[in-house]
């Protein structure tokens, strides 16, 4: 087996899409990195590797068999061993994966510069090591507070949260199932269409709005987006944590 030594890991926890695992550039300076004192490598075929990097179901046994405690986290000059935590690579993309003792990728990283192409560098000579699942029972639908990774494609770390926080705003107004504030959203983002509007149903406004928002990223977002989420306590919070200034 490959192992890779001193790597340093930013752990996203319990995300389900690859696009929410940032790459090094948009590490910031408050993320929690950690140093992996050893741990090993698994070069696997494209389809295992989108599945773990793009899901939240369960690894296959055997693959979580072979990595079963070889992998040692460096905390406080101390050396610790981890249950299940492993780099996979399909010679494309790269990520570490930790189960924190579940059978699923728990907690996903990327890797920094350096050490991906040291990753390149040791599968150069290698083959693909086919695991055994179910590829098709676990295809993965895409919805709202799960958006397909070509809605988020092209953003900022801070424009996928704030994306995402509008989205999460507007699934929250379709369980309101009010017409009134449909159409009063509706109307805020696209005051042009206020006569039409006001016509229209809960579903109909509601499914217009969300397909009129779900392109692209721009400051007509980020205004509705505020506006969205003033008076819910959770969603302004997280509205203010991506408006403090960032440093990488």
């Amino acid at each position: 087996m490959l192992y890779l030594h001193d790597v340093w890991v930013n752990w996203f926890e319990g995300e389900e899409n690859g696009y929410n695992v940032c790459h090094f550039h948009e590490w910031r300076r408050d993320d929690v990195i950690e140093l992996l004192d050893q741990v090993p490598l698994l070069y696997v075929e494209n389809v295992l590797y989108h599945y773990i990097e793009n899901d939240l179901s369960a690894l296959p046994q055997a693959l979580l068999d072979d990595v079963c405690q070889k992998a040692f986290l460096r905390k406080n000059h101390e050396r610790m061993k981890l249950e299940n935590c492993f780099v996979v690579t399909d010679g494309n993309g790269i990520l570490a994966v930790d189960t924190i003792g579940y059978q699923i990728p728990m907690r996903k990283s990327r890797l920094i510069p350096r050490q991906e192409q040291l990753v390149y560098e040791m599968i150069e000579d290698q083959k693909p090591k086919t695991y055994q699942f179910d590829a098709k029972k676990n295809q993965k639908d895409y919805h709202i507070l799960s958006p397909a990774p070509a809605l988020m494609k092209g953003l900022t770390r801070r424009e996928r949260q704030l994306k995402q926080l509008l989205f999460m705003a507007l699934d929250h107004l379709y369980s309101s199932a009010s017409i009134a504030e449909i159409r009063y959203w509706y109307t805020e983002w696209a005051p042009d269409k206020y006569e039409e509007i006001q016509k229209k149903n809960f579903e109909t406004a509601w499914n217009e709005l969300f397909e009129e928002t779900k392109e692209g990223w721009s400051q007509k977002h980020i205004q509705l987006c505020e506006k969205m989420v003033k008076g819910h306590t959770f969603f302004e919070k997280r509205w203010e944590v991506e408006q403090k200034p960032k440093v990488n």
